[in-house]
């Protein structure tokens, strides 16, 4: 993939093979465990060695992560904020029951796709897409629809379907 990512590109691809998307994780899903972590890994380190995360930025557009009490307390800390002062600024309560933050794109995304808060991100983002961990049965269905969010899962899930 290139630097100069066209996001709406990749959407409407994305839209245009949900099928071929729902029919790959289908049949990841029938892999045994072990053999699924490691290609995942694989094709997971293929791609990021091309693929610049700056060049589209669509998960902090769009997903916003789902925060921890350690997060929140990293971030107010950084912002020089009381915890409760930073969740009553940039946080809410999602349909999960989960804490978020309350707007998107992320206030934290600058127009350059860079993070203000890198260096304290919350962990959800620290770990995004979740294609390199283990255990990958566990999280296929949200990789699935990560692969409509995110070029590199996409891509990730092109890779594993030739295998």
């Amino acid at each position: 993939m290139e630097n100069k990512f066209d996001l709406e590109a990749f959407k409407a691809k994305a839209k245009q093979e949900k099928k071929e998307t729902r029919k790959i994780f289908l049949d990841l899903k029938k892999r045994k465990a072990k053999i699924l972590d490691q290609e995942f890994a694989a094709a997971h380190d293929e791609v990021f060695a091309e693929f610049d995360c700056l060049s589209c930025a669509n998960c902090c557009k769009t997903a916003g992560p789902r925060l921890l009490q350690n997060d929140i307390d990293r971030m107010a800390k950084h912002l020089r904020l009381k915890p409760g002062d930073f969740m009553d600024q940039y946080v809410k309560v999602d349909e999960d029951g989960d804490w978020v933050m309350n707007q998107l794109p992320c206030p934290f995304l600058g127009a350059d796709n860079y993070c203000s808060i890198y260096e304290v991100r919350p962990k959800a983002c620290r770990e995004y897409p979740h294609t390199d961990r283990n255990r990958m049965h566990q999280i296929l269905n949200l990789t699935e629809k990560n692969a409509s969010l995110c070029p590199a899962v996409f891509e990730i899930s092109r890779k594993l379907k030739a295998q």
